[in-house]
């Protein structure tokens, strides 16, 4: 993904992981993206890409660089790969989104990524402006021009402490305004330890904490919170919704439980391959690893296929598999969580402390064991007939069990050795 004008943004959302960043960028990094760091950009993801070219915009907020800076994005790419198909991404908290960037959105057919944190007690709790402006307003009228253009969106939708608890409420706003794909964001973060205080930091970053340090800012959801947030919304979408809204955490596991893999990086067994150009060329491992210590070079110097095939990139997405706890090795829903996100691995035994484990591991325990059932029914589903995932209806009768829970069937047997049996 490239950030055209790096940590930048028109808000001062309170929980964004971003804003330590910008201390950790070399001096005299440009403030936006400049047109040969773009350039070769554009020609170095065409030319490692077997299918489509996808061109991924983020920030900060990425609509700062401007609306030309985009259209001549849209030039460069039309002269260098006219023959192929462009994918073009841009995730923004919308505020920007006026009718004249809906219109060069939707003829560019940019799939767009959009903010929105529920209604607007949740999402003005944390996502305002600088001067403490609220913001769902601007948001809400943003997504309604993007229906009235026909741009294709998603919602990204952050759970931390102030809205994990109304999961409902959350949704069904979601849903009301006409949302078809929804992506839940946990907001997990430590609080700086001295050391972290001392270098600027207010955030601690990636890794087990120091002893006595693991603790979770006051805005982080919490992980029986979040297990719960996540069961609620699941069934409730299995209730009513699941021809018209697609929920990414469960497409994720469906496809992990075809054998097609998940199509998260954070439920991947491994990652390494979502790496963040910033606005100068520089390379990093990681959207959340912006630090010296995992920079992977620059473009301008070094294609981005050498970069991303590198041995310290390939040793950094090797590692979230290779550095997993044994209690994660032995969980019943790895398969399904693939241990999570590194960046939220901090937790350590004390048996095993080069080897900690995800404070969100209730949560995901909870929320892939109730889904499971209905997973494995889906995935039946889909192998049997052409491609649809839906659930059975309300009035076939209560949904299956847990796997280690007598069948409903009526057999007598454990749910994972009857009907769950079957539909493998």
């Amino acid at each position: 993904m490239a950030k055209p004008v790096g940590p930048r943004c028109n808000l001062a959302c309170r929980y964004c992981f971003y804003l330590d960043k910008a201390a950790q960028l070399p001096a005299g990094t440009p403030a936006r993206m400049t047109e040969d760091v773009l350039r070769a950009y554009i020609r170095q993801v065409a030319a490692a890409a077997d299918g489509p070219v996808v061109l991924a915009f983020q920030g900060g907020e990425p609509t700062l660089a401007g609306l030309e800076f985009y259209r001549r994005a849209a030039a460069i790419a039309q002269e260098m790969v006219p023959a192929r198909e462009i994918q073009w991404v841009l995730q923004t908290n919308g505020v920007l989104l006026d009718d004249e960037w809906c219109r060069f959105l939707a003829e560019h057919r940019f799939l767009v990524g959009l903010s929105l944190d529920g209604p607007a007690w949740a999402h003005d709790a944390k996502r305002r402006t600088r001067s403490g402006e609220a913001t769902h307003a601007e948001v809400v009228r943003a997504l309604r021009r993007l229906q009235a253009h026909g741009v294709e969106f998603n919602v990204l939708t952050t759970v931390h402490a102030v809205n994990a608890r109304r999961p409902l409420e959350v949704y069904r706003h979601l849903r009301e305004l006409g949302v078809r794909y929804i992506q839940f964001i946990p907001i997990v973060e430590r609080v700086a330890d001295e050391a972290e205080r001392a270098a600027g930091l207010a955030m601690g970053r990636p890794g087990a904490a120091p002893a006595g340090h693991a603790r979770r800012t006051d805005w982080s959801v919490r992980p029986k919170d979040y297990g719960h947030f996540l069961v609620e919304v699941f069934d409730e979408w299995l209730r009513r919704d699941t021809e018209r809204i697609t929920l990414q955490i469960v497409e994720s596991a469906l496809a992990a439980r075809l054998g097609t893999g998940a199509t998260v990086c954070q439920f991947a067994p491994e990652c390494g391959r979502s790496l963040i150009v910033e606005t100068n060329g520089d390379v990093y491992a990681c959207d959340h690893y912006v630090w010296p210590e995992y920079w992977r070079g620059n473009l301008l110097d070094t294609p981005l296929a050498e970069i991303v095939d590198s041995p310290e990139q390939m040793r950094f997405g090797r590692e979230k598999a290779e550095r997993l706890p044994w209690t994660c090795r032995t969980c019943e829903v790895l398969a399904l969580c693939g241990g999570d996100c590194p960046k939220h691995r901090w937790l350590a035994a004390p048996d095993e402390p080069d080897r900690p484990r995800s404070v969100l591991c209730e949560a995901y325990r909870r929320f892939f064991n109730h889904a499971w059932p209905w997973l494995e029914h889906m995935a039946a589903e889909i192998r049997a007939g052409p491609p649809r995932v839906a659930a059975p209806a309300p009035s076939r009768g209560p949904p299956p069990a847990a796997r280690n829970s007598p069948c409903p069937c009526g057999s007598s047997r454990k749910y994972k050795h009857c009907c769950g049996r079957r539909a493998r």
